[in-house]
This record gives C-alpha cells, structure tokens and sequence, in this order.
C-alpha cells in the first residue's frame, strides 16, 4: 500500500510504500476510493490536538471497499462500500458509552489521529464504526460527508428547532448545512472571511438568505449561530448577533483563545455550546436525510501523491471540499 505519513508537527507528508496491513479481530481493511481533507486534518498536522502519536497517516472523511475481514466479522461483506469516519473506537462501558453518549467516551480512538486513516491507498477500520454506503454512491461526493456533514449535522441539531441560523465559516460543513436547512424551512445567514467572494457566491446559490463578513451584523437578530471558522472571536461576534434564547454552537474541534467579553452579552439566556465528536446514531440519522435534502457536495479532486496541494488548497480556502483519490 501507498501512505501519505506525517513524521513530525508542520509536516510535511512523506509518501511511503508499506506492506498491506493485516486486520485484527474485529476489524476489516478496506481499499480506499476516497479520503476528503478536513479542517480536522490541519490541526492533527500543526500540532494543534493534544497527545499526537507520530507517524500518523492522517484522515478521517474515508469511502472504499473492504478487501478482508479481521476474526469476529460478520458483515459488512467483502467488496461492500463503506464510510469510515472520526470515530473510530469507543470503550462501550464508561457512563458516557453506557448512557448514550459515545462521543464523550473517556477512551476513545480517532481515525486519522490516534490510528492511521485514509491518506492512503489502503486503511484498516473497526467494522462496528463504519458506516453502510450504498453501491450507487459516488465516492468522492460521499467522502465530505463522513466528517464535515456529520459534524454539521450534530451541530445544527444541538441549536434545536431555530428558525433563522448564522453560520461563521463557510466552507465544507457549512455548505452541507445550509442545504440541509434549506430542506427544512429554516433561513441561512452567511457569515464569510472578509472578502472572500467565492464563498459568498456559494453561499448565495447555496439559498442564503444574507451574506456578509464575519465583523458585519446580520439584518436581523439570529434564533441560533454555528461557527465552524476555528477564530474564537467569532464566539462574542456570535452572541451579539443571536437574540435572546438564542445558541451559539461551536463545531469545531479546535478553536483559538475566546476573547472576554461583558457578561450582557450571554445574560436573557443565550448559551455557549461546543460539539465533541460524533455519534453512530449521528451517522444513521444524518444519512437516512441526505437523499431525502438531496444534498449534493463540491468538491474539487488531488491524487494522493498531491495532498500537501490539497492540505494548501484547504487552508486557503476552497470551495466545498478537497478530496484525495488513490
């Protein structure tokens, strides 16, 4: 196999060619068809999550096919399509497994963090945290939704029924997330980095229903914020635009220094919110709506052998996604 491997913080990703791996006891290796590139990827390659275990074939947003089958496996079968994504392992007994939060486990495994992930040719997976594709799914349209979709939708689902929602960063989350609240009634107001037209654009064809740049007010108070940029500035930009009740919820893994900031702008009952992870429920739940939103992402195609291009193309902003392809 073919792997994409960062040795040490800041990079850069050192092509390697290693024997296929073996899988262990409830695992399957799957072949990759398409790896997309997350905002998560950048800080596992900047050094910016705790406990970074080096060498690291970084991530997380994986379509493919399994190829074989660890011992205990049952299903899924060989050569059926699979998504693989930041979850990767959980303990199953702490209070946070046994109550329904798994995302929160005291143990967990990341894909792409804590075990290799799918900047790679091939990748091994725990078969009970993939998730089913379907065979017609297009893989590389597929593999943004595996960890920008998902994360979106746990975020839009933590603001609860608001009706009109800001979202702060428009870029492969907020893309999803926008169709999704298009699909159910609710109003987007876009908020961009100053001067970046081509996310206004999207945004505007996405069916915003204002955009502008993260220091403008919107023309009306917000019933709930999404900040996906990881700027902790935005989180009292936020909250001066969200009306009373309102939440802001955080949706990023990381997120630079929150500034302070006078308490009258939490007071009438706002609240602060952070997103940690995902759950498979999350997964089922997420892809049973998306052909009903008919979603549809944008994504602009790396060979592996590019994907300090795409890591590049990502941090500079993109459209959509990047996504890797073997």
């Amino acid at each position: 196999m073919d792997a994409m491997v960062l040795h040490r913080i800041g990079g850069p990703l050192v092509r390697e060619t290693r024997p296929d791996p073996v899988p262990g006891s409830g695992e399957i290796r799957i072949r990759v068809e398409a790896c997309a590139v997350c905002r998560t990827d950048l800080h596992v390659i900047d050094g910016e999550l705790p406990d970074l275990h080096l060498p690291i074939v970084p991530g997380h947003e994986i379509v493919g096919r399994i190829e074989a089958l660890g011992a205990g496996v049952a299903g899924p079968a060989i050569g059926a399509r699979v998504g693989v994504p930041w979850l990767g392992h959980t303990c199953g007994r702490c209070v946070y497994c046994a109550s329904g939060r798994e995302n929160l486990c005291d143990t967990p495994g990341f894909t792409g963090y804590t075990r290799d992930g799918g900047f790679a040719t091939h990748v091994l997976a725990e078969a009970a945290f993939t998730i089913p594709l379907s065979e017609a799914a297009d893989p590389v349209a597929t593999a943004p939704l595996l960890c920008a979709g998902l994360i979106g939708w746990r975020t839009l689902r933590m603001a609860g029924d608001a009706a009109g929602i800001g979202l702060y960063g428009f870029g492969a989350a907020a893309h999803i997330v926008a169709q999704i609240c298009r699909h159910q009634g609710r109003a987007v107001y876009a908020f961009t980095r100053p001067g970046d037209l081509k996310a206004q654009d999207l945004a505007r064809d996405l069916g915003a229903a204002w955009v502008g740049d993260s220091g403008t007010p919107p023309p009306a108070l917000l019933d709930a914020a999404l900040i996906f940029a990881p700027d902790g500035t935005l989180v009292p930009a936020a909250l001066r635009a969200v009306c009373k009740g309102g939440s802001v919820v955080c949706g990023g893994i990381h997120m630079s220094d929150i500034p302070a900031f006078a308490y009258a702008l939490l007071w009438g009952e706002r609240r602060v919110l952070s997103v940690a992870n995902l759950t498979r429920e999350d997964a089922r739940s997420f892809f049973a709506l998306v052909p009903q939103a008919g979603i549809v992402t944008r994504t602009r195609v790396f060979r592996l052998a590019e994907a300090e291009a795409a890591i590049a193309a990502h941090r500079s902003g993109i459209e959509g996604a990047a996504v890797l392809v073997p």
